[in-house]
Order: C-alpha cells, then sequence, then structure tokens
C-alpha cells in the first residue's frame, strides 16, 4: 500500500492535533512529510518525535533551539518566508491547512496551483480570496476537499449528483452560547459567558464568531465559493443539537443530509481517505435514542453579524477581506477586554460601510483592502464601547 504524504500547517492547534491522531490510527495509510506551527515550540517538539517528519517549518527565531535537539535528521524553515514553496514539493501529497488567519493564503494558492489535495479548516484564506484560490485549482486539477464539518457535509452530498439538479444548500448553527440569551442582556457579557460553547471546544476567536453568528456568516461566503453557488442558493438554519451538520436540496423536493456525531476528526478522516471510508473508532447515532431534531430559522435581528455576511457576499470583491480583517480586530479587542459583545458588530459593520471598492481583485488588492480594514476598525474601536 502506498502510503499518502501529509504536509500539515497549524499542526499544535485544536485540528492539527486531530489530524495527528487520525493519522496515528493508520500509519500504515499516511505519512507525515511536513510539519508547520508558530510558536508552540514544546508541543512541536512532541510532535517532531512520534512522526519524524523530514521537513518542519516555524517561527524563525525558534529554529536555533530545535536544532540543536534534533540536529540533521530533520530539515527546519521558517515558516513566515519558506511555508509556500515547501507545500508545492513533490514529496507532499496532501495538504491540510489547520492554521488560522489570513497567513493561511498563500500557502494555499501555493498548493493548489501545485495540483495537491488540499483540505482546509481555515475560513479566512476561501472568505478573503475564494474565487482565486478555485479558479487556480480547476485550472491545475487540484482536489478542494474541506475539513470544517458543514462543507465536508455538503461535499458529501452533492457526491455523485448532477450539479444541475442542485436547488439550494442549507448550513446549520448550532447557534452559539447565546441562542437563548435575551438580546438585552448581550452588551454586557463577558468574555468567559461568550467562550462557553454548548457543543463544540474551539478556539477562542472562532468561539466568538459562533456566538455572533458570523462565522456561519464565514461559512456562507465559503460555501459560495468552494460549491460554485448562487448566495440565493444558501440558507442558515439553527440546529441546535448540532448531529445535522448540513443538507442539500435538490429540484425534486428531495434533500439530503449528512449526520454524525460532532467530532471534528470524522471530517479530517473523510478528507484524507477520500474517496474511501475507514472506520473511525467512532459509534454510529442510535436514531431510536434520539428523542428530538429540531430546526429554526435564525434571528438576523438578534445576530446581524449573520445579515451582514450576506450582504458582503453579495458585493464580492475585496468586502469579504475586509469583513475578515474588521472581525479579527474587534475580536482580539473583545477578548482583551477593551470592547463589548455588541460593539463586536458595530466596529465590523462600520468598517465595512466605510468601504470602497478599487480595482479589479487580486492578491495585492485583497492584501490591500485587509490592511486598510484593520486600520479603520482600529480607528472605529476608539469611537465604540
Amino acid at each position: 500500500m502506498i502510503r499518502k504524504r501529509i504536509a500539515l500547517l497549524g499542526s499544535t492547534g485544536s485540528i492539527g492535533i486531530n489530524t495527528l491522531e487520525v493519522i496515528s490510527r493508520y500509519p500504515e495509510r499516511f505519512e507525515v512529510v511536513l510539519l508547520s506551527a508558530f510558536n508552540n515550540v514544546e508541543l512541536l517538539k512532541q510532535q517532531i518525535r512520534q512522526f519524524s517528519p523530514a521537513k518542519v517549518a516555524l517561527a524563525a527565531e525558534h529554529i536555533p533551539a530545535l536544532k540543536s535537539v534534533f540536529g540533521s535528521k530533520t530539515a527546519f524553515f521558517a515558516v513566515e518566508k519558506d511555508i509556500s514553496f515547501l507545500v508545492a514539493e513533490k514529496l507532499v501529497d496532501i495538504v491540510v491547512i489547520a492554521m488560522s488567519g489570513s497567513a493561511a493564503l498563500e500557502p494555499f494558492l501555493s498548493a493548489v496551483r501545485a495540483g495537491k489535495v488540499v483540505a482546509p479548516a481555515n475560513k479566512e484564506a476561501l472568505v478573503i480570496a475564494g474565487d482565486i484560490l478555485m479558479n487556480a485549482a480547476r485550472q491545475s486539477g487540484a482536489r478542494v476537499i474541506p475539513v470544517d464539518s458543514e462543507q465536508s457535509a455538503i461535499f458529501q452530498c452533492i457526491e455523485g449528483h448532477r450539479r444541475v439538479d442542485l436547488r439550494c444548500v442549507h448550513l446549520t448553527a448550532s447557534g452559539g452560547a447565546l441562542l437563548r440569551v435575551p438580546v438585552s442582556r448581550h452588551r454586557k457579557l463577558s468574555v468567559k459567558q461568550v467562550l462557553k460553547h454548548p457543543r463544540w471546544k474551539m478556539g477562542a476567536k472562532i468561539t466568538v464568531d459562533s456566538a455572533t453568528l458570523l462565522n456561519k456568516g464565514f461559512e456562507v461566503i465559503e460555501a459560495q465559493r468552494l460549491f460554485a453557488l448562487d448566495i440565493d442558493q444558501i440558507k442558515v438554519v439553527i440546529h441546535p443539537q448540532a448531529l445535522v451538520h448540513s443538507l442539500v436540496e435538490y429540484i425534486d423536493g428531495s434533500m439530503i443530509a449528512q449526520l454524525g456525531v460532532p467530532d471534528m476528526r470524522i471530517p479530517i478522516q473523510y478528507a484524507l481517505t477520500y474517496p474511501e471510508r475507514l472506520d473511525s473508532g467512532f459509534p454510529g447515532l442510535d436514531l431510536a435514542r434520539l428523542k428530538t431534531l429540531s430546526f429554526e430559522p435564525p434571528d438576523m435581528a438578534k445576530f446581524p453579524a449573520l445579515a451582514l455576511a450576506f450582504t458582503v457576499a453579495r458585493l464580492g470583491g475585496t468586502y469579504p477581506a475586509v469583513l475578515n480583517a474588521a472581525d479579527e480586530v474587534a475580536v482580539e479587542a473583545f477578548l482583551a477586554g477593551r470592547l463589548s459583545f455588541t460593539g463586536i458588530y458595530e466596529v465590523v459593520e462600520r468598517t465595512v460601510r466605510a468601504h470602497r471598492l478599487a480595482g479589479s481583485l487580486s492578491l495585492k488588492s485583497i492584501k490591500e483592502a485587509d490592511a486598510w480594514a484593520r486600520a479603520a476598525a482600529l480607528g472605529f474601536l476608539r469611537k465604540v464601547k
């Protein structure tokens, strides 16, 4: 059996750790050839010892310390400047993008241009430059198999079906920590309250975005690009049980749903083993014990960030980059105690409203819009509480 050679970007984050757990279950099928991280040096050391990757990329300042530990057995590279060429090398078959933020954009683009199988768990790259990335994938023949549970569900539900028969997709949302919290209490919510997600254990940034439902808004934009959908073909439905991960509706009225226990290792494994399916070690759902699967429409007035994301998706161009950058600034301020929870939306909405398109969409225009949005959001922070 030929082992698939894996490049894992962001190996020390939650998705990276889960990916390595999947790989550990089937060592005869996978070989880790590249690990990348940034500052979590101690965990990275453990991963290098366990998986023996030929190459490792991390923050340049930490390279001398790791070289002193591992010597010449492992080649070390600066993640800031080397990661894009590393993912394009011939020794890589699958690139798992588990790193967060817009820093994933250039390695993602490099990987699809090189014709790799790319398994993105990173929303930001597809949100801010999805058209560029997917066009490059089509030109090179690269395959993009999403790891995010909702996008993986859509991917699975459209496989084997004619795209012309698709009516719409339904992205499910658990509703986050604030689904039943009255909007009158939102302004005074603490960071601790917002970070208490009822279903998923995630990083702070994505948990806050789940609470505002902007995370689901990002998934709307992501699905639009991943699956070449019109924005009117994308619906959002609140599903608190988080067992139905998304649904696809066809023109004859049929709906196909993907269900499963809420664990990220399942979509990660599917992306790595596609088109095969292997035993994940998880039990199937006991349907007889499920008392209810409930669905309800999202309250756009209570969660205006979701409505804003639909508007941004329709505007296109550099607006998604502005939405993403402004949100990163605002959420960081909230987590640091410098902004109220409701202030997140106020800062993001003001920044998006102030933006003006300039020129055609390119990496250059995206980077310029990103920089502009961060500066603008910082300015609005001083005016919002």
